[in-house]
């Protein structure tokens, strides 16, 4: 599943953070290519873990700790559905539990719902927090290659290519001081 302009522009109109911010646009980016990375090995369906990526952080109102995002973010993609994206009732089920649950530190799930959390959590050193591979759900996220290849991309805050396709990251200049908030995803 490719993000459409059309998607990405509905979530950044609700959003209150941002856009270029630790939560926001490249993350999200990089939470899809690490989850699409994972996907491969653990056989999580590809379309939720694509789809978490963009919504999970999508109704954040802090940059810091925000219990209530998961939760909020599970609404918005029930308030989508039909509209910007639709899934199967069993494959909406796992997308809503992915967004509502991702802040609970759970471990024991679905294939798909491990390889959503491990895909975000594999982004925090973006925030300068250490990767904890017994934090991670799936062998394929703890695997040393893994945890690297993500962690020195969240940490150098790469912009993946293709997001740059739909959205215009802002000039350095126009880099706001929430991007370098330390806090948890």
């Amino acid at each position: 599943m490719l993000i459409s302009k059309r998607f990405l522009d509905g979530i950044l109109a609700q959003y209150r953070l941002p856009p270029a911010g630790v939560h926001g646009v490249p993350h999200w980016a990089r939470v899809a290519e690490n989850g699409r990375r994972l996907a491969e090995v653990t056989g999580a369906h590809r379309d939720i873990v694509t789809l978490f990526a963009y919504l999970h952080d999508a109704c954040r109102i802090l940059e810091e700790w925000d219990p209530d995002r998961g939760p909020r973010s599970a609404q918005l993609a029930a308030d989508w559905r039909g509209t910007y994206f639709d899934l199967p009732p069993h494959e909406f089920d796992l997308l809503y539990l992915a967004c509502a649950k991702q802040g609970d530190g759970l471990l024991d799930a679905d294939i798909t719902l491990q390889t959503c959390w491990d895909a975000d959590r594999l982004d925090i050193g973006r925030v300068g927090v250490t990767v904890i591979p017994s934090r991670l759900c799936t062998p394929a996220a703890r695997d040393p290659n893994v945890v690297e290849w993500a962690d020195r991309r969240a940490r150098d805050r790469v912009i993946p290519d293709w997001i740059k396709a739909i959205w215009t990251p802002p000039l350095p200049t126009e880099r706001s001081s929430a991007e370098h908030i330390e806090g948890l995803p």
